[in-house]
């Protein structure tokens, strides 16, 4: 996550040599139903501000790092990738260390994007989550509706600032007022991945509809904004999760099923930023407990960490490492788990299909399929929407607590505008 990056895709990565070992091809991500969705998601018309007898239109929001659709659009994506201090911190020197990393990285990232079909699935995985989302919201929140399907990337298109001025467009805000969600997609929070991201969604709303250099009061008919900001144990998730991992089961013999070790991954993050207190590992490992509390605890398990890059300490054991050390000692029915990721992207189609077990060479390890347009999945992204919309609350009184050590401004006035009047006295 933090990181998650497609340059992060392992250690060997970063090294000059690449390898040029024939690798399986990728499975084809955007099937639905025996039906490839190559197209953007509907584009969404002019809405009307109408208070009387509805809280509707309300705009929904999904908040993601995303990834270059084609590799000519790699290198804008590192780029931007490295200009976030949030994400990859290097200090006073971000601006011009930034360009020249991207610049030497793009050619090799280029490479990995052909190998998984030319360019992420990401966006179209998440308009058409966010998309199906919407319907399901409409016939359970009528008061809310219509719901407007909205996706916000941090390094790629349609960037914060792209969705940002469509809203506008749209007819949210100036002036106007309306309702949006920003739901981020990462289940398990991290300052990394949801705080940037709401990092850079409050900087563009206080551009385009906060308060002026003169000092003036915030304008009347802004976007009124709320925040879905972490789900790692809601039941819909876990459910979808345990039912892919139980239909992969199903492909062992079944006198060795009880046998197979399950291996959750999720991306690491450096031990410097776990030491400030991230909340991220210890959501990401309740992910793992509530999924293997549904399976009943049928087999054994660990929870490792994938994309460790530089020199830097990570959060271990690395799930490159982990499944090696398990084949060489016999254990080779393992299954990958991809659990804190809502769609297939480089991560899962590069470095865990087409390297972790490209490189364990056996027909036991295998991977869950990732969440992508699983309908358990979307249900669980609609009731989640529901219970928030019902709820009424800016954010998660959990959102208003900085890490213990965090000396960010940003990341304290960010929280105290999504935290409102209702939570802003808690957010320190």
């Amino acid at each position: 996550m933090f990181f998650r990056t497609p340059l992060a895709v392992s250690r060997r990565v970063w090294s000059s040599a690449g390898s040029t070992a024939l690798r399986p091809m990728p499975r084809n991500c955007l099937t639905f139903g025996g039906k490839q969705r190559y197209g953007m998601a509907t584009v969404v018309p002019p809405v009307t501000q109408d208070a009387t007898g509805s809280k509707g239109p309300t705009a929904m929001v999904f908040l993601n790092m995303g990834g270059p659709s084609t590799t000519n659009e790699v290198e804008d994506f590192l780029g931007r990738l490295f200009a976030d201090g949030d994400l990859i911190p290097l200090g006073r020197f971000q601006s011009y260390l930034g360009p020249l990393i991207a610049r030497r990285r793009t050619p090799k990232i280029q490479k990995q994007y052909a190998e998984i079909g030319g360019g992420s699935p990401i966006r179209k995985w998440s308009e058409y989550q966010c998309e199906e989302m919407c319907k399901l919201l409409d016939k359970m929140s009528p008061e809310t509706a219509p719901h407007k399907p909205y996706v916000a990337f941090r390094y790629a298109a349609p960037l914060t600032e792209t969705m940002y001025h469509q809203l506008l467009a749209d007819g949210f805000g100036n002036g106007k007022g309306g309702r949006a969600v920003a739901f981020t997609q990462y289940p398990q929070y991290s300052c990394s991945t949801t705080g940037s991201s709401l990092n850079e969604l409050w900087k563009w709303r206080t551009r385009l509809e906060g308060k002026r250099g003169n000092g003036e009061a915030e304008p009347a008919g802004a976007i009124e904004w709320s925040v879905i900001d972490r789900w790692p144990t809601h039941s819909g998730l876990v459910e979808a999760f345990a039912q892919n991992i139980e239909a992969q089961l199903k492909t062992y013999p079944e006198d060795k099923r009880d046998k197979v070790v399950l291996l959750f991954s999720a991306h690491s993050l450096p031990m410097d930023v776990v030491n400030r207190g991230d909340p991220y590992p210890a959501e990401v490992a309740a992910t793992v407990h509530a999924v293997m509390q549904r399976l009943n605890f049928s087999n054994p398990w660990r929870l490792c960490w994938q994309s460790q890059v530089g020199p830097k300490a990570w959060l271990g054991a690395q799930t490159q490492d982990t499944v090696m050390e398990y084949v060489k000692r016999g254990q080779s029915d393992l299954i990958l788990v991809p659990i804190a990721f809502t769609s297939d992207h480089i991560e899962t189609l590069y470095e865990l299909d087409l390297e972790v077990m490209h490189e364990a060479n056996s027909p036991g390890v295998k991977r869950a399929e990732s969440l992508n347009g699983n309908p358990v999945f979307i249900q669980a992204l609609a009731d989640i929407a529901h219970a928030h919309l019902k709820k009424g609350e800016p954010c998660s009184a959990q959102m208003t607590l900085r890490c213990q050590g965090c000396k960010s401004e940003r990341c304290l006035e960010s929280k105290k505008f999504f935290a409102g009047k209702q939570h802003g006295s808690l957010v320190m």
